[in-house]
């Protein structure tokens, strides 16, 4: 039996587990994928706790994206330029260090038909996951980012791309665009469900709006959203998506889009 798993502080949330096993079934392969919850004391052993018993590898989400990145041995350049890892493959006692948010990020806002190129964007949080995000954004096409953060004077490490702009979230009232994305988990089950990082009066000044969160699939930002009649999508094909991207990393194979629709439609039936 091969293992894989999902480092994470707080897991309760997360399909991971159920879209790993859904993928193990349909592919006959005897396998297991857990969630395992650590402190931040225990990322460091837990790391080590992989490559000694032999995982194939582990998924990685907040709060953990960037902090795992010092322990790899090996990291890919996307992963690097990112600057944050969300998928380890431990091979011949080595850990290398992936970033597939990026891949399902674009292959979500595809299959949903919402364009990017000489758009204006939107991103509420600059964590882990948005980092991927924002380079996506760039490389196809964005006109303009807009990145809203609480912590805007302690930000760094922002691409260098004059599209880029920073606002804090009581300067934003008056901006429109085309597309806004929640990368915060203000919205996500269990402790912060009911909250929408930004007001209605924000939303209508876009056409799209995406929700990473998934757990509710509908969160209140996207309550909000539908009510002023954006396009909607939250953000578990993104998981999907990535997490077999991710399986591909691990296994040294490629599979059809076909399976994640599958998965997807497994795990919301």
């Amino acid at each position: 039996m091969q293992f894989f798993g999902l480092f994470g502080e707080h897991l309760s949330h997360s399909y991971s587990e159920r879209i790993h096993s859904t993928f193990f079934d349909l592919i006959g392969m005897n396998a297991g994928y857990k969630h395992i919850e650590l402190s931040p004391d225990e990322l460091a052993a837990a790391i080590e706790g992989i490559r000694v018993l032999q995982f194939v590898g582990v998924n990685v989400t907040i709060p953990y994206k960037q902090t795992v990145m010092p322990y790899l041995d090996e990291i890919t350049p996307e992963a690097t330029r990112i600057g944050a890892v969300n998928t380890i493959k431990v091979k011949d006692g080595k850990l290398y260090g992936a970033n597939t948010d990026y891949y399902g990020f674009g292959t979500m806002l595809a299959s949903h038909g919402i364009a990017v190129e000489n758009q204006t964007a939107m991103v509420l949080g600059f964590g882990g996951s948005a980092k991927a995000v924002v380079l996506y954004l760039l490389d196809n096409g964005i006109n303009n980012i807009i990145i809203v953060s609480r912590k805007k004077g302690a930000l760094t490490d922002i691409p260098d791309d004059p599209r880029i702009s920073l606002m804090s979230y009581d300067e934003i009232a008056d901006i429109s665009g085309d597309l806004i994305i929640n990368t915060t988990p203000l919205g996500m089950f269990p402790d912060n469900i009911g909250i929408s990082a930004v007001p209605v009066e924000v939303i209508r000044h876009f056409s799209a709006a995406v929700d990473l969160i998934y757990n509710p699939q509908e969160t209140e930002f996207l309550r909000l959203a539908k009510t002023a009649g954006l396009k909607i999508c939250n953000g578990l094909e993104m998981l999907v998506h990535q997490g077999i991207k991710s399986q591909e990393i691990w296994l040294e194979r490629p599979f059809e889009l076909t399976l994640n629709q599958e998965i997807y439609d497994k795990i919301t039936s």
